[in-house]
């Protein structure tokens, strides 16, 4: 079976025909960090680097460029109501989003540009659509001429699906533009704000213009993946794309946009108060858990939060983790073809964790379970959570000791049942409770954790 990806633009899924083969390359739209991330900022770091790894694990060389937009209105904003330098503000957060990134195993990119690292080649970026006829200079800003660029046959909504007369920029400014439509590519500099100098005058970039300049300078005028989150369609993508195909690059050959964190069916973010940090979901879960639980949907699903969901994640995380444990820890060895097809079919994520658990609950029968966890670890390596590369202790209390120490008990009560000395199991169970600690035997094996 082929790897096939639903492609956002056109709306189905197409086979995967990398534009070198045997070389992958993805261009993610990355943080905007103005605020500490919340777990639905990492959901699209988790689904892409999923993506990623599935794409080297199958051979494939990957070039993986996630951005920093470190210069935006509402980083400014954020910056002078707290009476700190801009530069300060982004770079405090921007740690703080490499830190949960870290914390979750999401590899690091290939390269990670910063926009304000990148105005010469805007400029040029700029310099080749007002050359074109797809540009002007107005007031110190330039914009993007939609209309010219929609008579001219361009496909101008074909990502969001939205109608040309129906779409608004929701821009603050619209000083010296032709058309309402059109969107700032540089903006003028104001009083006060950090500028850069241009041919037509000192100011800063506009959101869209950096993920063209950026993707191409690195990727190529033709690359193959453009990714990001589902509310990035419009405006972001949608202008990014006229904006480079105007400038004459073909751009991303396949668009793939990952699904909202929801809770009681509203988007996570800021403005609704709703925000759940990593630090407080890492009170909750071990990192390891967590990330089992924001990739464990399929990545254009809605992942619906609550803490019932994220508790059952972390138990089907544990009962792999308990499976491989048992095994010995074996050296990974390979998928099976039921895990590939899963992945094949636009990382279908969900068959892929019931084909692991279809084989824990295989090996925990087996008498020799070694080659089974072997196959286990290396399908749990795609997905980023194989139990040999997470530290076993949690950071809720149970540390490496106990955890040896319960698990020699476990042993202990197995060996007895097995033998139908039931006295003696059941005087295991007891004391593991009076100390604290649930057993709950599942088709799995036992399970064990600490009572609250």
């Amino acid at each position: 079976m082929n790897q096939r990806i639903f492609d956002t633009k056109t709306r189905t899924l197409r086979d995967f025909e990398p534009v070198n083969p045997g070389h992958v390359s993805i261009y993610l739209c990355g943080a905007t960090p103005q605020a500490k991330p919340h777990i639905g900022h990492l959901r699209s770091g988790v689904a892409f680097d999923i993506v990623r790894r599935w794409f080297a694990a199958k051979g494939n060389d990957v070039a993986f460029v996630r951005n920093v937009t470190d210069i935006d209105d509402k980083i400014l904003a954020k910056a002078d109501e707290h009476n700190r330098p801009w530069w300060e503000w982004v770079s405090t957060y921007e740690r703080e989003f490499t830190r949960a990134y870290d914390t979750l195993g999401v590899l690091p990119p290939s390269v990670e540009p910063r926009a304000t690292g990148h105005v010469t080649q805007m400029v040029d970026y700029m310099q080749r659509l007002i050359d074109n006829g797809y540009a002007y200079a107005a007031d110190g800003s330039v914009y993007f001429d939609v209309d010219a660029w929609v008579k001219a046959g361009g496909d101008y909504g074909s990502i969001s699906g939205n109608k040309v007369e129906e779409m608004e920029q929701g821009e603050t400014s619209n000083a010296g533009k032709r058309g309402a439509r059109d969107f700032a590519l540089w903006k003028a500099a104001k009083p006060g704000e950090p500028s850069w100098p241009t041919p037509w005058g000192d100011g800063r970039p506009g959101w869209h213009l950096e993920c063209s300049a950026m993707s191409t300078w690195y990727l190529g005028g033709t690359f193959d993946i453009h990714g990001g989150g589902l509310d990035l369609q419009f405006p972001h993508h949608e202008n990014e794309q006229a904006q480079s195909h105007a400038a004459g690059d073909d751009f991303a050959q396949y668009w793939m946009h990952n699904h909202w964190v929801t809770m009681a069916g509203e988007k996570m973010s800021k403005s609704l108060g709703n925000v759940l940090s990593i630090d407080n979901m890492l009170e909750e879960v071990r990192p390891v858990e967590l990330r089992y639980y924001l990739g464990s949907a399929h990545y254009r699903s809605v992942l619906e939060y609550s803490p019932e969901a994220l508790k059952e994640a972390a138990a089907g995380y544990r009962r792999i983790e308990e499976f491989v444990k048992r095994a010995g820890m074996p050296e990974p060895s390979t998928w099976t073809e039921a895990f590939e097809q899963a992945l094949n079919d636009d990382f279908a994520v969900p068959k892929a964790l019931a084909e692991i658990h279809n084989l824990v609950r295989e090996g925990n029968k087996a008498a020799d379970p070694a080659p089974i966890a072997a196959q286990v670890r290396a399908m749990a390596a795609v997905l980023g959570v194989d139990p040999g590369a997470w530290p076993s202790s949690s950071s809720n209390g149970n540390s490496k000791a106990l955890d040896v120490l319960v698990e020699a008990e476990l042993e202990r009560r197995a060996t007895a049942r097995a033998e139908k000395d039931w006295a003696t199991a059941d005087e295991v169970r007891d004391r593991l409770a009076r100390a604290g600690i649930e057993v709950t035997d599942t088709a799995e094996g036992p399970q064990w954790q600490v009572k609250e």
